[in-house]
């Protein structure tokens, strides 16, 4: 069972999302709030699995609203506004409801975020054989031993696979490096990240991989080394 809040500022909307929500078996709606500070309040005291959040809102914006609130908690936006779409999306949504929407369309959202829990609970306390990535408006299986490398650019990053082409997420070095094996893949660069069986070549400061040379960061060279020679 999802355990969910929603919050939206129109009275009219927030009995959309309970009727439907009643009427969806997966959800189990906990509160519904007109006020961003009335719902942080609630969250500091019981956290919840998944947001309905209106991203128009007079007191504060939903998008920052869910800057606040963190990544831990999913979110699917609800506007009337589609030009919000791809900043919802750029923070990671699950979903984006563009109102009226349907109880069908409704539920399929829901069902994107019961997919992704009971995905990232089987992971929990491991490293996982496999990633969920959200990704081009969807939710995409990542195996990690496909994995080359991974490449930041600017606010995104590129994972390189093997036999497909790049995927471009919006995600940190920081946090994708942690839910990588540790004994698999290393950083060697602030801008790159490698699969320690896919190295074909070390030299000088360099590494051979896939048919391209990437460097070894100064920072990086000494816990490469130790745990290449390994």
């Amino acid at each position: 069972m999802i355990n969910a809040i929603a919050i939206d500022d129109e009275a009219p909307a927030l009995r959309v999302i309970e009727s439907f929500c009643a009427r969806t078996s997966s959800v189990s709606l906990k509160g519904t709030f007109r006020s961003p500070t009335e719902a942080l309040n609630f969250l500091k005291h019981s956290p919840v699995d998944l947001l309905f959040l209106d991203i128009q809102m007079p007191s504060q914006s939903g998008l920052d609203l869910y800057r606040t609130i963190g990544p831990g908690t999913l979110a699917i936006f609800t506007t009337a506004h589609s030009e919000y779409a791809v900043e919802g999306f750029n923070l990671n949504a699950i979903d984006y409801l563009l109102k009226p929407f349907t109880l069908e369309r409704f539920q399929q959202a829901v069902n994107k975020a019961d997919q992704y829990l009971a995905f990232r609970s089987t992971q929990q306390g491991q490293f996982a054989e496999a990633l969920l990535i959200r990704a081009d408006y969807s939710l995409i299986r990542v195996d990690t031993s496909g994995i080359l490398l991974v490449e930041a650019a600017d606010d995104y990053l590129k994972i390189y696979q093997e036999s497909k082409p790049p995927l471009t997420v919006r995600m940190t070095m920081k946090s994708i490096v942690t839910m990588l094996p540790p004994t698999e893949f290393l950083r060697i660069h602030r801008s790159y990240i490698v699969s320690l069986r896919r190295i074909e070549n070390v030299r000088n400061k360099t590494v051979l991989i896939n048919g391209r040379e990437l460097p070894i960061g100064t920072n990086y060279e000494t816990a490469f080394f130790k745990q290449f020679r390994r």
